[in-house]
């Protein structure tokens, strides 16, 4: 523990990051206790600074060992493993087709646009392939073989650069991830080569209709782990000074490529990198990872600041209220974070 009751996360990496302006203990407490009259669904917030965990809270009965979902910020999981993938050598590059990637699979599927479709394309969500987010995904989880639905997925008429949200084509990552580990199932590779070095040791993930887990959703965190995540990227990929994923990897996963078509006040100017969404919040560019109804792994690199949230799933019809609750509060820390910069 340190002063104030802060504890210190992951902040060998930087040179007296003790030392370095806190987030002021009293306002930051007062702020998360009052969070949840105005965002009722809100489960956890993790707030880290410089690698210091500078505050957390939980509500309605969860607490800091609880196994919270993240949806679809499991997108953001699985695109960091696709990073240490390509920087041990087992994938090639990104231009990689989904044909070449999963040969056996697309055997089946010879004139499957989703065969053509490339790494990178899929980390960008620029497929070009016909989903729709808001009723696929039942479809997508409940298939037999959801490698085969995927490669069933038809062109939707924008080329390829546009950018659609594709839960099926983020599934592939499963196939490719574990065939290019020779067999290693997905979660068992997330253990060895991501949690593990990050002191992550308790997690869940969701396994589909075929056994394997899913890339598009699933995965259940602490979010003091979650936070960790994030912290990570934010950091160049390094935890406690030991390089995870690489620099490279997390600059470039964390930056827009594409605009994104979707809408978050107040988070304005949103992006796509690799699986992770990319913004501005109050002027200062910021990444996240976003599952469903407000869970979120944000960091703004220039307040050396990481909120991490977790909250219920709601109705489709009250998800945005909800997301713009929790988002709202996240403004509020990150106001409050500036003030003391």
């Amino acid at each position: 523990m340190l002063a104030g009751g802060a504890t210190l996360l992951g902040a060998a990496s930087f040179a007296g990051a003790a030392e370095e302006p806190r987030i002021p203990a009293e306002a930051l407490d007062k702020l998360l206790a009052d969070a949840s009259s105005n965002a009722p669904a809100l489960r956890a917030v993790v707030v880290m600074r410089n690698g210091v965990l500078a505050g957390e809270r939980y509500y309605a009965g969860a607490s800091a060992n609880d196994l919270l979902a993240i949806n679809s910020a499991t997108k953001s999981v699985c695109a960091m493993l696709v990073g240490q993938a390509l920087q041990q050598g087992k994938i090639q590059g990104l231009g990689q087709t989904v044909g070449e990637l999963l040969p056996e699979a697309v055997r089946n599927a010879p004139d499957s646009p989703a065969a053509r479709v490339t790494l990178q394309q899929i980390l960008t969500g620029t497929t070009g392939l016909a989903y729709n987010w808001r009723t696929g995904i039942e479809l997508l989880f409940s298939a037999a073989d959801p490698v085969a639905h995927a490669l069933s997925l038809q062109a939707d008429g924008a080329a390829p650069g546009i950018w659609s949200y594709n839960d099926a084509a983020v599934s592939l990552l499963t196939p490719i991830l574990e065939r290019a580990h020779g067999g290693m199932p997905v979660a068992d590779v997330a253990k060895r080569d991501l949690f593990a070095p990050l002191g992550i040791e308790r997690f869940t993930w969701r396994n589909d209709k075929s056994g394997h887990a899913t890339a598009y959703m699933g995965l259940s965190l602490r979010t003091r782990d979650l936070a960790k995540l994030a912290w990570t990227m934010a950091d160049g990929g390094r935890w406690n000074g030991a390089q995870v994923v690489s620099a490279d990897w997390a600059a470039d996963s964390t930056r827009r490529h594409v605009p994104a078509l979707w809408r978050n006040p107040p988070l304005t100017d949103i992006g796509y990198g690799y699986l992770w969404f990319t913004g501005v919040l109050d002027g200062r560019e910021v990444a996240w990872g976003w599952g469903y109804g407000g869970q979120f792994s944000l960091f703004v690199p220039s307040l050396r600041l990481v909120v991490a949230t977790a909250a219920t799933s709601p109705a489709p019809r009250d998800v945005a209220a909800q997301t713009a609750t929790v988002a709202a509060l996240v403004r509020q820390i990150a106001t409050l974070a500036a003030a003391s910069a």
